[in-house]
């Protein structure tokens, strides 16, 4: 089996992917048309075929991601969305994935959070019905607003626990660390939500970010973080306490000048339970085969190292524990299948460890 049939064969969990991130312009022009809204300035620059957002860095990515959300107003806009993802994802054979959204973004311009979070809970039931992926939303906070919007946000989810499984903090993290919402997080741990958090790479006070995301807020996972390389000490803490990284080779290499292959090999061969994701696939021009592969071409990973990025993924999603392991047991006989048995012990599959979130069902995950 060539590489990339290799991949996409692979059965995988995608645990970093904005669904904001996923409106591709093909589906923002339709939204455009059926809400009778004048085309977001970055699609206006393109004719009827174009199919990729034109932007060169983090900053013009910014500027063109939240005026393209002015197309998304109805719940049925929202389902629309998730339903696009979700069926790419199962064309990629994902089997499970976690979805970040980002109500702020919706209600600062007048949408209702429950219109935001009822049309994506409408288009992963969709999905789950008729294509058996498995999902769950998190809701993340927008890191360049105020600690006490942030608050709010988390009082309007309340009522909807039984279809958020988790909340994080994205957007731009410069001058906005993780202590800034700490009493946030506090409250939505109190709550029984689940907590993971970006720490983007090669930021300012990148380690100060990484260690308070660690020890002081505690989150159960973090997102990007690749920086961590710098400190064994913080590459200890994270090991012991079992927390996963959500990497996303294709973004790094569009916002920053590399794509972090090395470092996010170096941490999965140091036993860190990193993983390999797409972020903004309708942006970034990869989803998460085009990632697990552009991560292959660009190290010496191996193709048991493949294996081993998703069999983390599974191991640190939140979902119950009897769906953990018939997923790492999918994992292992497609290892079995493709690699053979050259080590002893080789996808041998033991039961998971009890993890964050073994008890936890969310919209049938």
């Amino acid at each position: 089996m060539d590489l990339p049939s290799f991949i996409s064969a692979m059965p995988k969990a995608e645990l970093h992917v904005h669904l904001e991130g996923c409106l591709t312009p093909s589906l923002a022009r339709q939204l455009a048309r059926r809400n009778s809204l004048p085309l977001p300035p970055s699609l206006s620059a393109l004719d009827e075929t174009g199919s990729t957002y034109a932007f060169h860095d983090l900053t013009t990515f910014l500027q063109v991601y939240y005026p393209n959300l002015s197309v998304l107003q109805t719940s049925q806009d929202f389902a629309d969305l998730a339903i696009t993802y979700l069926s790419k994802a199962h064309a990629q054979n994902v089997k499970h994935c976690e979805l970040f959204f980002d109500p702020q973004a919706h209600t600062s311009r007048g949408v209702p959070f429950p219109t935001v979070v009822r049309g994506y809970q409408a288009g992963i039931h969709v999905a789950q019905r008729s294509l058996g992926i498995s999902a769950s939303l998190i809701m993340c906070f927008l890191r360049d607003q105020s600690a006490e919007y942030a608050m709010a946000t988390l009082m309007d989810s309340l009522p909807f626990k039984d279809i958020i499984i988790g909340v994080g903090l994205d957007s731009d993290e410069r001058d906005n660390p993780p202590s800034k919402f700490a009493a946030v997080f506090q409250r939505a741990a109190k709550e029984g939500f689940l907590i993971t958090m970006h720490c983007d790479i090669d930021q300012p006070n990148t380690l100060t970010h990484l260690s308070q995301a660690i020890t002081e807020i505690q989150a159960d996972r973090i997102d990007h973080g690749t920086n961590i390389v710098e400190s064994p000490e913080l590459i200890a803490t994270l090991k012991q306490r079992g927390v996963g990284l959500t990497c996303c080779p294709i973004s790094n290499s569009i916002v920053t000048a590399d794509f972090k292959g090395a470092e996010i090999l170096s941490l999965l061969r140091q036993g860190v339970r990193v993983t390999v994701n797409s972020d903004d696939p309708a942006y970034f021009r990869g989803y998460i085969n085009e990632n697990m592969l552009k991560l292959a071409e660009g190290t010496d990973v191996t193709r048991r190292e493949l294996i081993q990025l998703q069999r983390n993924a599974f191991s640190i999603s939140w979902i119950s524990s009897w769906k953990r392991n018939h997923f790492l047991q999918t994992l292992s006989e497609f290892e079995r299948k493709t690699l053979g048995l050259e080590e002893e012990g080789a996808g041998e599959v033991k039961e998971a460890e009890p993890g964050v979130g073994d008890e936890v069902v969310v919209n049938g995950a």
